[in-house]
């Protein structure tokens, strides 16, 4: 099964850069893992031309969840929980991709800190571990679904 991580996100604001963190912790695996930074569309060709099976989008939600809940994000929803920092609508974007890949998840973390800065804060560091530990897996389904 081919798979690939887009990681979105802005180093730059903190835990922003959760996405980034995760395509890092996958860099060396069997996943095509992607930092997008905070330009998704950059690595839509990339990841369509890897006609991946399942692909896995990880960016910072703010769902209103405690910092650092991991959360699978249904793309309908995505339009009105997701904290954009991009160019272009994550939707937008994930919209125009569907047609290309088997399966597409959006996963939201919530994050603690989007101030100025590097550095992801505790919680989102001990999340970014732990979903690269669960994609590893493969258990993707066992990210809770955020309602609506």
């Amino acid at each position: 099964m081919r798979r690939v991580l887009l990681g979105v996100g802005n180093r730059l604001s903190r835990d922003d850069g959760i996405g980034p963190e995760v395509a890092r912790i996958l860099v060396d695996s069997d996943w095509v893992a992607i930092d997008c930074g905070p330009a998704i569309e950059n690595a839509v060709g990339l990841a369509a031309r890897n006609r991946p099976d399942l692909l896995v989008v990880v960016d910072a939600a703010k769902m209103g969840l405690p910092p650092g809940s991991i959360r699978r994000i249904p793309i309908r929803s995505s339009r009105a929980t997701l904290s954009l920092t991009h160019s272009l609508s994550l939707p937008f974007v994930l919209d125009r991709m569907k047609g290309g890949v088997g399966h597409l998840i959006l996963i939201g973390v919530e994050p603690a800190d989007l101030s100025l800065g590097e550095g992801l804060s505790p919680p989102l560091s001990a999340a970014a571990t732990e979903l690269a530990r669960i994609l590893l897996r493969n258990r993707v389904d066992s990210i809770p679904l955020l309602p609506g």
